[in-house]
């Protein structure tokens, strides 16, 4: 599983909003991953000039990571640490190197409101490397605990779901929390890209900051709304 991403530069409204990075985040082994389909992942960026970082997670390929764990901050520290050390180890049989670490599911939404679980993770991703980017939710505490052991950060927004009034994502069992439209999903993207507001599952509207905007290769439609956002994005 991977999640793709376009770094947005800062065109501003009259010179358009072309991303200057598009990067990949590559599943290592926790909620899903093996050797052979890092390896995979990781020939199909360097293919296409993608940057590629690690996607670590709850060890739990049942429920794709994607339900929180009871853990320790050892704990998690060690997961990060031993999910994203595999994935840099097969980059570098590459002559890749990681540029990035952004938790999946139920571990980045957890980070985002537990300054416990995120002091963990950015104290893992500093100790294996500190020039990896931290990404995650926009004004989170992960982006906080990032910025606290000295990591450069992007904060992290989404195309292709729904948000609640507080800037957190609606949760994936609600009804509608997921953007299946192609266009909607562009509307959105192009919106958080401008920064201007968006709307909510409420109906209210919210600003975010968005360094980055995320897609779910998972999602319902995801070539066509990946198509869709590309698009919208360079036509600015």
């Amino acid at each position: 599983m991977i999640e793709l991403n376009a770094d947005i530069g800062e065109g501003g409204d009259d010179a358009g909003l072309m991303p200057y990075l598009n990067r990949v985040s590559i599943a290592c082994g926790g909620h899903t991953g093996d050797v052979a389909s890092m390896v995979a992942a990781l020939r199909l960026a360097a293919e296409h000039g993608v940057a590629v970082g690690a996607h670590p997670s709850y060890p739990d390929p049942a429920r794709f990571g994607r339900h929180a764990l009871a853990a320790s901050a050892d704990e998690i520290a060690t997961w990060v640490t031993q999910q994203t050390g595999m994935l840099a180890k097969q980059a570098a049989r590459l002559g890749m190197r990681l540029a990035h670490v952004k938790p999946h599911g139920a571990l980045y939404n957890v980070a985002a409101g537990d300054a416990v679980t995120a002091r963990a993770i950015a104290q893992a991703v500093v100790a294996l490397d500190p020039a990896l980017i931290l990404v995650g939710l926009a004004g989170s505490q992960l982006i906080a605990a990032g910025e606290a052991v000295g990591l450069a950060v992007l904060n992290e927004a989404f195309a292709d779901r729904r948000y609640q009034i507080n800037g957190r994502l609606v949760s994936r069992e609600t009804i509608d929390a997921l953007i299946l439209e192609p266009a909607a999903a562009a509307k959105q993207a192009v919106a958080l890209a401008r920064g201007q507001s968006i709307s909510t599952l409420s109906g209210a509207h919210i600003r975010l900051q968005a360094d980055t905007i995320c897609l779910h290769s998972d999602t319902p439609n995801a070539l066509n709304i990946a198509r869709a956002v590309h698009t919208a994005l360079n036509r600015g």
